[in-house]
């Protein structure tokens, strides 16, 4: 199946969830979504038989002028063949919580466990909490991939 129907399946499936529908490359399609229509829209493209889950990111959006707090992003992408389908859901940094995919695709948790870690967000209900990439003893409330984290500054010679 060439590409560009593999994304209009993806916009028929997506489209009841979202409010927004964007395709800013011609192999993709992002949606955004509400973190309370999160869960229902993977189910749909699952039971839909569309694609599989390739990664899950984060993106952080600092408070500018006008704003009282940032936003972080959970981008979910999946992926059918050259085709990709990007839902962003968005939280406050003052609550940054999405829920977890597990029950719907057990090996979320990989990408979860990263989303924790690196960008604070936490992913209820995801089976496995303890850390994927940084050390054990890496310390609570530090977040790398954010835009605020700039090191722990120069080593003593």
């Amino acid at each position: 199946m060439d590409t560009e129907t593999l994304l209009s399946q993806a916009e028929y499936i997506i489209q009841p969830f979202c409010g927004a529908l964007l395709r800013k490359e011609n192999n993709r399609v992002d949606a955004v979504v509400e973190v309370k229509n999160l869960i229902a829209v993977v189910q749909a493209l699952v039971d839909g038989h569309w694609g599989y889950l390739a990664a899950i990111t984060g993106l952080d959006h600092p408070a500018v002028e006008g704003q009282n707090e940032g936003v972080l992003e959970a981008v979910y992408l999946f992926a059918n063949g050259n085709a990709i389908a990007g839902l962003r859901t968005a939280v406050p940094y003052s609550n940054p919580v999405v829920p977890t995919l597990c029950n719907i695709i057990p090996s979320a948790t990989l990408y979860e466990r990263e989303l924790m870690e690196l960008f604070g967000v936490d992913v209820e209900g995801t089976p496995v909490r303890e850390k994927l990439v940084l050390p054990d003893d890496w310390p609570d409330g530090v977040y790398p991939l954010r835009k605020s984290f700039t090191g722990f500054g120069a080593e003593k010679a």
